[in-house]
Parts: C-alpha cells; sequence; structure tokens
C-alpha cells in the first residue's frame, strides 16, 4: 500500500491513500458523475518501473484468449503497438479497419492490395494504417490498425483501437530496441485520439480525467497508479496539496509521429523561471518561450530518464547549483557521464526528501511553482559513495535519448516523477501536481 512515516499527514493525503487501496482491489469504483450524479466507472492500472532502464511500464490483457501484455508508458505517445507475431499473439476477436469506415480517423492513410496506385473503391484489400513509434529506436513506421478487446480493472473492453507489428515480417526487428526486455510495445497516453484516456474516456463516458502516480526507483518491488476516469471522486485532494497550471498547446507537431499543420499531442507546462535554493536563475527567457516554429518550451516525458536542459540552460543551472552546493559544504568529485556535478555522498545529510540538496523550483503561472528535491534531483552511483546532479545536457537542440525529433528546450524526465502525482483534466487542458509526496510522508509505490 502507499506508505506514510508519521501522523502528520494531512486528511486529503489519507484520502487519496485509502482510494488508491480500494481501486487495487476492486474492479471498478462508481463515481458520482460531476453533472448529472450517475454512477461513472474508473480505471486502474499498475506502473511498474524496470531496474535495467529506469523506464516506466504497465501491464494490460490483449485479445482472445487473453494475452497479459507489459506495455513501456509515453506520456507523448499516440497510441497503443504491441508484438502480434503468430508466435506470440493468436487473438480471435481482432478484426482489421477497413480503410474510409467510420473507425478509421479521418485523413488516416490506406492500404491497398491488389491495386495499382492508392486506394480506390473495388480494390481487393483496403486497410486502414496507423503510425507505430518508438522514439528510443529512431523506429517509425505503418501498420495495418486492428480492434480487440483489452482487458483492465477486472473489465473486458472491446473494439480497442491499436497498431499490430509483426516482429517476423523482417521488417520490424528493431521496434522493441531500447524498451524493458520484458515490454512488448508502447502504450500512449497523449491528447490524441487513439491514445488510451481518449478512447476508455468516449467508449465508456468517462469524467475526462487520468492521473499518475509514478513509483520510486529506489522500491523496485512496489508500483504506482493511473487512475482513469479519475478527479470527480476525490475533488478534496487536488484543492488540498495539488497545484494546478494550464497545459500550452505547441502549434507544431512535435516526436516521432508529426503531421504538418496539426499542434502537438505531447503535454508543456510554461515554466517562466528557474530557481535554485529560492535563487532566480539569470537565464535565456526566450528559450523557456514556445516560438512559431515551435521550438522551445518545457515537455513532460516520460521516454527520456533525465531531465534535459538547453545547452543555453544547462550551463548556468548547473553552475548555480554547484555554487549552492559548496554552500552547504557539500564536497565535489569528479563527474560520472553523463552527469557533470557529482558530490560525495558522505557530505550529505539525508532528509525526509532525500539528499537534503539545493532545492529546484519550476516557476510557473499565477504564483505556481514544481519543486524538485534531492529524491529526484539527485542520482545515487552504485557502489561509488558518489550522488549525481540527475540532469543532463540536451545540446543545444535537444533530443531525448535516441530520439528522432524534439525541440523543447526543457524535458522533464522520469526520474524526476518519481514520487510524483500527476493529474490531467482533458477536458479543461490542465496539469495538476504534487511535487515530492515524500514531503507529505506518502510514496507512490505500494506492493
Amino acid at each position: 500500500m502507499l506508505t506514510m512515516a508519521s501522523s502528520s499527514c494531512s486528511a486529503a493525503t489519507i484520502h487519496f491513500i485509502l482510494l488508491s487501496i480500494s481501486l487495487f482491489s476492486v474492479s471498478s469504483l462508481p463515481l458520482p458523475d460531476e453533472s448529472t450524479s450517475k454512477p461513472k466507472k474508473i480505471f486502474f492500472l499498475p506502473i511498474k518501473i524496470d531496474a535495467a532502464t529506469n523506464m516506466f511500464y504497465t501491464t494490460i490483457g490483449i485479445g482472445t484468449p487473453q494475452h497479459s501484455t507489459n506495455l513501456v508508458i509515453d506520456l507523448g505517445g499516440e497510441n497503443l503497438w504491441h508484438d502480434c507475431s503468430n508466435r506470440r499473439y493468436n487473438s480471435s476477436s481482432k478484426r482489421k479497419i477497413v480503410c474510409k469506415s467510420k473507425k478509421c480517423p479521418e485523413g488516416a492513410a490506406c492500404v491497398s492490395t491488389g491495386c495499382i496506385g492508392p486506394y480506390k473503391p473495388g480494390c481487393a484489400i483496403s486497410d486502414c494504417t496507423i503510425t507505430v513509434s518508438n522514439p528510443l529506436a529512431q523506429f517509425s513506421s505503418s501498420y495495418t490498425m486492428v480492434e480487440d478487446t483489452i482487458f483492465l480493472s477486472h473489465t473486458y473492453i472491446p473494439g480497442f483501437l491499436a497498431g499490430c507489428v509483426d516482429l517476423d515480417d523482417g521488417l520490424s526487428g528493431n521496434a522493441l530496441q531500447g524498451l524493458p526486455r520484458t515490454s512488448k510495445g508502447i502504450i500512449g497516453f497523449s491528447h490524441s485520439e487513439l491514445a488510451l484516456p481518449s478512447q476508455l474516456v468516449l467508449s465508456n463516458k468517462l469524467i475526462p480525467k487520468f492521473s499518475l502516480c509514478f513509483p520510486s526507483s529506489n522500491n523496485l518491488k512496489g508500483f504506482g497508479n493511473i487512475f482513469i476516469g479519475a478527479g470527480g471522486g476525490h475533488p478534496q485532494v487536488e484543492s488540498k496539496f495539488l497545484q494546478t497550471t494550464p497545459l500550452v498547446v505547441n502549434p507544431v507537431a512535435t516526436g516521432a509521429v508529426s503531421i504538418y499543420g496539426a499542434p502537438s499531442i505531447e503535454y508543456f507546462i510554461d515554466v517562466k523561471a528557474i530557481k535554485i535554493d529560492g535563487h532566480v536563475l539569470n537565464l535565456n527567457s526566450s528559450l523557456l518561450s514556445i516560438d512559431k516554429k515551435g521550438n522551445g518550451g518545457t515537455k513532460i516525458s516520460t521516454m527520456t530518464p533525465w531531465t534535459e536542459l538547453h545547452s543555453s540552460l544547462y550551463k548556468p543551472f548547473v553552475q548555480e547549483f554547484i555554487n549552492k552546493a559548496e554552500g552547504r559544504r557539500m564536497k565535489r568529485v569528479a563527474p560520472v557521464p553523463p552527469f557533470d556535478a557529482c558530490f560525495d555522498t558522505s557530505t550529505i545529510r539525508n532528509s525526509i526528501t532525500g539528499l537534503a540538496v539545493p532545492s529546484i523550483d519550476l516557476v510557473l503561472p499565477g504564483g505556481a511553482q514544481w519543486t524538485i528535491y534531492g529524491a529526484n534531483s539527485m542520482t545515487v552511483m552504485t557502489s561509488k559513495n558518489v550522488a549525481c546532479l540527475a540532469f543532463v545536457d540536451g545540446g543545444m537542440k535537444p533530443k531525448e535519448m535516441h530520439s528522432i525529433q524534439l525541440e523543447a528546450s526543457v524535458v522533464i524526465g522520469g526520474h524526476q516523477l518519481e514520487d510524483n502525482l500527476l493529474v490531467i483534466d482533458m477536458a479543461s487542458s490542465k496539469l495538476s501536481f504534487s511535487s515530492s509526496l515524500l514531503l507529505r510522508n506518502a510514496t507512490c509505490s505500494h506492493v
């Protein structure tokens, strides 16, 4: 279960903890509709963390019979895709989506076997296609879109639209490259209509909200939570200890799946300034805003392990952190790539929020601040008595680790999300966030 270290935890935190426990033990929980008082369901998924890659993944059942499938969580991913090669997957409920049918998204390309040239009526086969991408492998390709039954929260959900990748076709060999060894695909949580939250909200008439509580790499046996349709059932939790900020629309498509003229489906926030131990850094503020070409701004990503900063932001950021660390008599040691600022842990005391190091604040509109404490700002090197600032130099044009395309100046990575609760309101396009739950004697990780 979610754990608390003392009785000082707020009533709102306890409410959230009890909700998490109850959702883990039942298939779904009736919630009052925000407008009609009719019961609504919410769906629950676990968030696990892979020890080798530090990537977040979840497990769902796909097909008939049900195949338990591990999928990497991509907060900016367009859709769900998985390995459907015959050697591991055979589903009687799988159906191809026919081109130009109601289920084929507007603008989707078609594959026509037996035709010369583009799709036309009378072709022998006309399949609707879906773009499958893995930014870690620089892999992006079109495959036949299928519908199949998925199973989550003890509930069968028929007709879910997904990408079906046959790894035995000789063309898709690197589709899983860079993902955890046990993962068989990627599950997207972006703005896209094909992302998991969008499909579940539409097909089940859920409250258009979902939340993610990311587990800690310090507790690999524990797992966090995803609630889809959550929000209306626990408004006190949000008002008590979550801050809220608008999500920013990047007018230019980013990432591996980019459509000319369409806005990005990824999640951006409007960071106005960065503070270290309360001191506002003197940065090139233009990099913090998204320009007309879609460059700049701050993106949240689960596909890169560490927060990446544009070089012009990274250098003054690291220098100020070092200055503040020296003021705390933290002894600096040799860098450990890819990290530049590393310290002797024997010179750093511990606190409830991890190592007691300078705090980092991301300043947002309306006075909101996302505060990053030691558990999220530092990573401890194995067997070296060394801890390093877990931020990396993304270069002059930062890119996610091995990614195809990214223009964001700041990419908030997975390590900075651990033991943080994020709630995304799809209707109002707002993000609510907790900062570290450790500050409230709580954690996302439970067993």
